[in-house]
């Protein structure tokens, strides 16, 4: 098992990252000081809770837990506050109280979801991750947790941080081979902000990360959760630093929007964001060779890099004006400097994220 920490003072908590764990869940909970009288709800979701529900509740109710249980629907419509209202209305039926705890049993969609009720559930109560995707590596840590508007990706949320993540590896093996892809995503990302040698990494073991080698996934998965820990310590509430955790994700967030937050997996729009923010780079004049590497990488675990004819540019960029990141009348971007080192630019101008994505249509063949 690997124990990586993220270190905040008082909130401090640690991430534990290995195979079985699941089984063993009630064991961490008592470790970390868990009420077993007091009832708590996991929060899952359809597609999860076939697989992993029932290992979960067997060992925690064989150490004397009580639990609520709030299924919902799989995907990203379940970001809502209509769900979050559902999964509120079953802990309040359920009896939580201030000793209680949520635990998100799924991937990120759930953890935002479970978190954001454990924030607001009595004006906040324990929350605990224990995540079943790989994307989940990067959500379940940080503690920013959220629901969507229509308008806006996790525009309605706040900071909690978990008592604990506990991240079972061999609940991914379940994973259909575009959810395995979409995670990598967020992986490889780790390393395009902070880690040269890391991106590098995930590019030459691509078929091992794809094929869910357990070796090669422990691995990339502790590097990635390390190097957010870092981040996150310095900066837990995006006063800075932190904004650079958000590379990808401004052109990303509005192609999940215009999508309608169906047609797109999380790391599929965060990968041609990545690659709008490759191109952004060489625009700006940072160096050729930026976006040709990233796309390689990106392209190596079969994640797209090209924007569809079908997404309307005037609606994408109306997307990013309601998203956090939008200033002013400019934009704020994270834009690599390098593989391995980026920089966050508050006055981008509307008119070259156009020519970035006329030129992500084209495949980076296009330029200003």
């Amino acid at each position: 098992m690997r124990t990586v920490h993220v270190e905040l003072g008082e909130r401090s908590y640690p991430i534990y990252i290995g195979s079985g764990l699941l089984p063993q869940a009630a064991a961490y909970l008592i470790k970390h000081g868990l009420s077993v009288k007091s009832p708590h709800l996991i929060v899952t979701d359809d597609k999860v809770a076939p697989f992993h529900l029932e290992t979960l509740k067997s060992s925690l109710e064989e150490a004397g837990f009580k639990l609520v249980v709030s299924i919902v629907k799989s995907g990203e419509g379940s970001k809502s506050l209509s769900v979050f209202e559902e999964v509120m209305t079953s802990a309040i039926q359920g009896g939580l109280d201030r000793n209680s705890s949520v635990i998100a049993l799924g991937g990120g969609v759930v953890g935002d979801l479970a978190g954001f009720v454990a924030a607001t559930y009595m004006r906040g109560v324990s929350f605990i991750q224990m995540p079943t995707t790989i994307l989940a590596h990067d959500s379940s840590v940080g503690g920013k947790v959220a629901v969507n508007h229509p308008l806006a990706k996790n525009m309605i949320g706040a900071f909690h941080q978990p008592e604990l993540v506990l991240y079972d590896l061999d609940t991914l093996t379940t994973l259909p081979p575009r959810e395995v892809s979409a995670g990598l995503a967020e992986m490889l990302k780790h390393g395009l902000i902070k880690d040269e040698a890391f991106a590098y990494w995930c590019k030459d073991h691509a078929k091992e990360l794809l094929a869910l080698d357990p070796k090669a996934l422990g691995y990339g998965l502790e590097r990635g959760v390390a190097i957010k820990a870092e981040v996150v310590s310095q900066d837990e509430r995006e006063g800075g630093l932190r904004a650079i955790l958000n590379l990808g994700h401004t052109i990303g967030h509005a192609i999940e929007a215009v999508g309608g937050y169906g047609e797109f997996l999380h790391g599929e729009a965060i990968s041609i964001g990545m690659a709008g923010s490759a191109l952004m780079a060489e625009a700006l004049g940072r160096g050729e060779g930026i976006y040709a590497a990233t796309t390689e990488m990106l392209t190596s675990l079969n994640l797209p890099v090209i924007l569809p004819d079908h997404l309307d540019e005037d609606d994408l960029i109306a997307a990013m004006m309601h998203d956090k990141k939008f200033k002013e009348g400019t934009m704020v971007f994270v834009v690599p400097d390098s593989i391995g080192s980026v920089s966050i630019e508050k006055n981008i101008p509307q008119q070259l994220v156009r020519d970035i994505l006329k030129q992500l249509r084209k495949g980076g063949k296009v330029h200003v």
